[in-house]
């Protein structure tokens, strides 16, 4: 593996790429699409960032996304990568596109399509702080987060 030498890319990768709606050092002051928001924000922690070498043209990229107490993400896609999720910690509750509600706990774990939209992505409570694990197959050089506030 390229870790040493991935260690820019996952810089990057934390300040163009990452699932949150802001930097951790922009917590402080929000945006103002995060100002509009009644929650908190996720934040994104990047583990791994490597091409595959047997599928040309595609990177997995793996992180793991924070949720303090009663946060929630904005409406958002993830392009054309496939994303897969594993509760790490806590209990957080997710809505793909117009499929049902679904609330995931410690241990459970659910999958992105490509073009997916996910509507809701939120921590269950308001005390304790949930934890995912994210993995995403994405085409090398895209953007593996767009917000999508309006939804």
């Amino acid at each position: 593996m390229r870790i040493a030498g991935g260690l820019l890319a996952i810089a990057t990768l934390t300040v163009s790429t990452a699932c949150t709606t802001s930097t951790p050092a922009a917590h402080a002051k929000a945006p103002a699409s995060a100002a509009a928001s009644e929650h908190p924000a996720e934040t994104l922690t990047p583990l791994l960032q490597q091409a595959l070498p047997n599928v040309k043209g595609k990177t997995f990229t793996s992180a793991i996304v924070d949720f303090p107490p009663d946060a929630s993400a904005l409406p958002h896609r993830h392009g054309q990568a496939f994303v897969y999720a594993y509760v790490l910690e806590g209990t957080v509750r997710s809505k793909l596109d117009d499929k049902p509600v679904t609330t995931y706990h410690q241990g459970e774990n659910w999958v992105e399509q490509p073009g997916a939209h996910h509507v809701l992505t939120e921590n269950t409570s308001r005390t304790k702080p949930a934890k995912l694990l994210v993995v995403f197959v994405s085409n090398t050089g895209d953007k593996l987060k767009d917000d999508d506030p309006k939804s």
